[in-house]
């Protein structure tokens, strides 16, 4: 996808959630879900807007943003709204 790659995207009611999602074997430095840096947040809303420039019908819906951090025992760290599009 231009602009970069969208690990999970889906429809939830009248939402649209775009899901980033990240594994870490240690948790030094935040672990999984603090890897995803200012840099990266704006890589993901980059293709987000391809995505939506791809695909009108989904142009006026809300979007939220979510990170998933998995650790080396396969946990999950789900954080909903973890970052906002500007």
């Amino acid at each position: 996808m231009r602009g970069g790659e969208l690990d999970l995207v889906y429809r939830a009611g009248e939402l649209l959630v775009v899901v980033e999602v990240r594994y870490r074997s240690r948790s030094d430095y935040g672990g999984a879900a603090g890897s995803v840096t200012a840099t990266k947040q704006r890589r993901i809303v980059l293709a987000t807007r391809h995505l939506l420039a791809d695909n009108p019908r989904f142009a006026e819906l809300p979007i939220r943003f979510d990170v998933v951090g998995v650790d080396d025992s396969n946990t999950l760290d789900w954080i909903e709204d973890a970052f906002y599009g500007e």
